[in-house]
């Protein structure tokens, strides 16, 4: 069974918030690392490399909808969500990569 996984990334200072979506959330992780400092992409210029929140999912269009619901919201909202689970906005890459 395929999973597809939404995801919110900060940068070290937790001042930038990323929302994306993929299938294979470690590959992407390190794709995130590799691009640090790039001028290319948001999640580069931005440093938004450390995980603060992630939910699986077994379709991909939930995954989608959940994405821009999330991308939709408001700061305050989004750092409610990640405080739930993660509240002292610790990264949480480690869990991925075991």
């Amino acid at each position: 069974m395929k999973s597809y996984y939404v995801y919110l990334l900060t940068n070290p200072k937790r001042t930038v918030l990323y929302t994306g979506v993929t299938n294979d959330l470690a590959r992407r992780l390190e794709e995130y690392l590799e691009n640090e400092n790039s001028r290319r992409t948001f999640a580069g210029r931005y440093f938004c490399n450390l995980l603060m929140h992630w939910e699986e999912f077994s379709d991909v269009n939930q995954a989608i909808a959940r994405e821009k619901e999330i991308k939709g919201w408001r700061r305050e909202k989004k750092d409610a969500l990640i405080g739930v689970n993660n509240p002292t906005w610790s990264d949480l890459s480690a869990l991925i990569f075991g």
